[in-house]
């Protein structure tokens, strides 16, 4: 891959030939001239700050606030939103403020700093907790409430100890980091993979260090996005989560819009039917765009309007189901009259008014996603061979200058070792995972980064979820019948490859800008300490109880759940019509990535998304609702302008999903701390 163009009228500009640009490498170029060629022309870390404390600090608050977001948008629609482009805006028009109002008194933060400042913010934001809400909610929804109990009665803390949260994330966020090193070389260096979140960010800014009125304009919308964002976050919150909040705001935007169980079937509402007033999931239907929303919302649809009230019909002819007929043949719901044994395809909650289409659904969704992503797996084949075979070939004869700013193996080696017997030592105590077992799995995170870095610099997606369920299966193997070595076990690789591939992400911007690698892996490692220090609190004060979690869709966490449940209890506890829809869901997981493969590039965009399918019958209607209402207005706002909404789309649809989830989970920090000390 050439290097790009850069204009020279910055000051951060590399060395140019006499015509002003680059020289663009052959494609024979070997690892030698393509080391010199980068060091020559593209490396800066020499001539401007990079490592600097407060570069490391801006990063660090930043993937704090961004860890707390991440938490929530995990929490309530199953998904994770990438750091590095928006803590690098957010560091650049905060760094702006603060030196417009101190009078320019202090110095503009450097084009490398603010790609330091995004590497600690990755590594605090998003690498360090991709486990706590779903492998530690798995743990969580698994446990069953003694009799006399409640899901209130079953607090977090006493599933999951403090310590052993801290020393899992902490463990496995370091070693993602760790992996990253002896696959930077080879994958960034040499072979050039593409990277394109890191490509973009690098990308971002170059704009935002340009000379140019976009750069302030992507800035500026970003901002607003945040600002708009979280004041719609205050205004939908429910009444009495704050008290003072119903004091300084009476109204709220929920009593404005129609009830949201509009879907009845026998007086029995669906929950969250209607539109939902959110602003966060409008947001991500504008990234995610048409395809996926519109396969979502047609998959839920089918669930609320065909599927899932023909299978209450069957529960209303079943005897001992809990639905009778009464003689004018209205069908009324009676808890009594629910004889032991009987199992219902579609189970009600809130004392038997809400009926819970996602407890039945959330089968044949999972059967979906898992194997669509095990598929795409498969069907990459070459990606797969090449991360086994790549590490073997003949290495480069690094010159001087390379081996003083890459970051040494004997770093990796060093650091792994106390690493992996802080990541044994949890498993076997905390887990009770045996210790050929626990070895297995660390080694195992080894093979997993190895493909899921190489998956992501290829096409920018990590296959974690896949990745994951290949080590639930595994270790149902090695530990049949027990539940939390299944889910630690693919909890370990999961965190530590998602780590790694993002860390490499965030190497690439470096490379592209011509940073040192070696201090910007040192801003990497210090950030997963801030990220460990955030997410850890937030998570046990967002969620003290089982009580708490299942107020949240959790789709990602219901998948893992899900999983676990089967192997580790077998199928025998579900109804027939769900193991056909496990079954039915296999086949479409299956299906649809091979179609794709086998279509004509032109015509895949009509194909439905596998994953949006399967997430439909995961979250509710309004969730699919509302992505669908973000792809239209995309959608309409390209037909009328494209270049004004390719040039905004993006920035305020991140400033508003950071905005409303930032919002969101200090309201329910801030709740929850209320309450426990109230209580």
């Amino acid at each position: 891959m050439a290097s790009p163009t850069i204009d020279d009228t910055s000051s951060d500009s590399p060395q140019m030939d006499p015509n002003g640009a680059i020289p663009t490498l052959p494609d024979d170029a070997t690892p030698e001239q393509k080391d010199q060629h980068w060091f020559t022309y593209v490396y800066q870390g020499d001539k401007m700050p990079q490592l600097t404390l407060r570069a490391v600090l801006m990063g660090g608050i930043l993937g704090m606030l961004m860890a707390a977001s991440n938490l929530y948008t995990t929490l309530a629609i199953g998904w994770g939103f990438g750091v590095a482009i928006t803590s690098c805006v957010m560091s650049f028009v905060i760094w702006k403020a603060l030196r417009a109002l101190t009078g320019g008194s202090i110095s503009q933060m450097s084009l490398l700093e603010n790609n330091c400042m995004q590497s600690t913010a990755s590594a605090a934001g998003y690498s360090t907790g991709s486990t706590i809400a779903t492998m530690f909610g798995a743990l969580l929804l698994l446990q069953d409430p003694a009799e006399g109990q409640t899901s209130a009665d079953i607090r977090t803390m006493s599933i999951s100890p403090i310590w052993a949260v801290a020393l899992f994330t902490l463990g496995t966020g370091l070693m993602g980091t760790l992996l990253a090193i002896p696959l930077k070389r080879q994958m960034i260096n040499h072979e050039q993979l593409r990277f394109p979140s890191g490509t973009a960010a690098a990308e971002t800014l170059r704009s935002l260090y340009g000379k140019g009125r976009e750069a302030l304009d992507k800035a500026y919308s970003l901002i607003a996005g945040i600002a708009l964002g979280a004041i719609v976050g205050i205004i939908n919150t429910p009444k009495e989560v704050l008290g003072f909040l119903d004091r300084i705001l009476p109204w709220r935007l929920p009593e404005m819009i129609p009830e949201h169980g509009l879907r009845q079937l026998h007086d029995r509402q669906f929950p969250a039917f209607g539109f939902e007033p959110s602003l966060l999931l409008i947001a991500a239907g504008i990234i995610t765009r048409m395809r996926v929303c519109l396969s979502m919302f047609i998959g839920s649809a089918l669930l609320y309007f065909v599927v899932g009230p023909w299978l209450v019909e069957q529960d209303i002819a079943a005897a001992g189901s809990g639905w009778v007929t009464g003689p004018d043949g209205v069908v009324t719901y009676d808890k009594a009259q629910v004889a032991e044994g009987v199992i219902k395809n579609i189970e009600l909650n809130g004392a038997g008014t809400v009926i819970r289409l996602t407890t039945w659904s959330l089968w044949g969704g999972t059967a979906v996603m898992v194997l669509a992503s095990l598929t795409s797996v498969a069907i990459q084949w070459r990606t797969i061979a090449r991360a086994f075979t790549s590490l073997g070939g003949p290495s480069s004869g690094a010159s001087a200058e390379m081996r003083e700013i890459e970051v040494p193996v004997k770093w990796m080696v060093m650091g792994l070792i106390p690493v992996a017997a802080a990541m044994l030592f949890v498993q076997i105590v905390a887990f009770g995972i045996s210790w050929w077992a626990g070895c297995i799995a660390i080694a195992m995170s080894f093979v997993l980064a190895l493909v899921a870095c190489r998956a992501t610099g290829e096409t920018d997606t990590t296959p974690i979820g896949a990745m994951g369920k290949v080590m639930q299966l595994m270790f149902a193997v090695f530990h049949p019948q027990q539940v939390v070595p299944n889910l630690a076990s693919a909890g370990i690789a999961a965190n530590s490859a998602i780590g790694a591939a993002d860390l490499l992400t965030d190497l690439k911007s470096g490379y592209l800008l011509g940073a040192n690698p070696r201090r910007q892996f040192l801003a990497q490692f210090i950030g997963v300490f801030f990220g460990t220090l955030a997410i850890v609190p937030i998570w046990f004060l967002m969620v003290p109880t089982k009580a708490h979690l299942e107020k949240f869709a959790a789709p990602a966490t219901r998948t893992w759940e899900a999983v676990a449940r089967v192997l580790t209890k077998g199928i025998d506890f579900l109804p027939i019509s769900a193991r056909y829809a496990i079954l039915i869901g296999a086949i479409v997981g299956i299906a649809l990535p091979l179609m794709e493969k086998a279509m004509a590039p032109k015509y895949r965009k009509y194909l439905p998304s596998a994953m949006g399918l399967g997430l439909s019958w995961v979250v509710f209607f309004s969730n699919s609702l509302g992505f669908l209402t973000g792809a239209v207005i995309i959608w309409v706002w390209e037909m009328v302008n494209r270049k004004n909404a390719d040039k905004y789309g993006v920035p305020v649809a991140s400033g508003l999903i950071a905005g409303e989830s930032l919002i969101k989970a200090l309201i329910a920090m801030a709740a929850t701390a209320i309450g426990l000390v109230n209580g």
